[in-house]
Order: structure tokens, then C-alpha cells, then sequence
């Protein structure tokens, strides 16, 4: 299995924080490894306290599913295939903001998670954190 590397890592949260800072909103971001363990954090200053929590369940979401985590928000509603799933591993987060990580060979290496403002916001910057590998 592939996994992110310190310095891959490092790179997605500078860009993150980047466009963040662009956009002018304060963000936690979050990168798991391929096996959904922390491999680094920022919080922004003055950022949410409460999106510390979401930023890294975002980004375990990703990683456990290998999917946005919008696209499982979209799967676990009332009648859906995934519905409850957000109860499952001790809790996933299912509206954007979490994406999966994948290096030049198109194999996921891990998953970002962000969190702090709106959720179209919140995608914008795991976007931009993404594009960095």
C-alpha cells in the first residue's frame, strides 16, 4: 500500500492554507495516511474550535471510503443506500470538505479534511490542498 509522505503532507496543508487565506476564512485542515491515522494538522488562527473534530473526521471519511465526503452525504440520506452510515466508526462526517488523496500513479495515499466555514468553502480548500500531490 502506498502512504503519504511528511513532506506530501506538509505540501497539501500549505496549499490548503493558502487558498484558505486567499478566500479570506479561517480553516482546520486535516491529513490522514493511507491507513486514516493523523499525519499532520493546522488550525488556523482563531479557526472553530469545533471543526478540529470535523476537519479530522472529514478527512477519515475520505480515506475510509475513498470518496468526497459529500458524495456519501448524498448516499446516506433517508432511502439511501448508506443511510446512517455517519453512526458507523465511531462517527464519519457525510457533507463536503473531505476528500481522498492520490499520488501520479491514481492510488490513494491518504485523505484531507477541512473544515470552518461554509461547506462549499470547505471543498474549495480541500480542493486546493488535494491538487498540491
Amino acid at each position: 500500500m502506498s502512504d503519504i509522505t511528511l513532506d506530501q503532507a506538509h505540501d497539501v496543508v500549505k496549499a490548503a492554507r493558502k487558498k484558505a487565506e486567499e478566500m479570506g476564512v479561517k480553516m482546520d485542515i486535516a491529513v490522514v495516511d493511507a491507513g486514516a491515522n493523523l499525519k499532520f494538522f493546522i488550525r488556523m488562527d482563531d479557526a472553530w474550535l469545533g471543526s478540529i473534530d470535523i476537519s479530522i473526521k472529514k478527512a477519515k471519511t475520505a480515506r475510509f471510503f475513498d470518496m468526497p465526503t459529500g458524495e456519501i452525504g448524498k448516499l446516506s440520506q433517508p432511502g439511501g443506500a448508506l443511510y446512517n452510515i455517519e453512526h458507523s466508526n465511531g462517527g464519519l462526517i457525510s457533507f463536503p470538505g473531505g476528500l481522498p488523496l492520490k499520488n501520479e500513479k491514481g492510488e490513494i495515499i491518504g485523505g484531507i479534511g477541512v473544515s470552518g466555514s461554509t461547506v462549499e468553502d470547505d471543498h474549495a480548500v480541500a480542493e486546493a490542498g488535494a491538487s498540491a500531490i
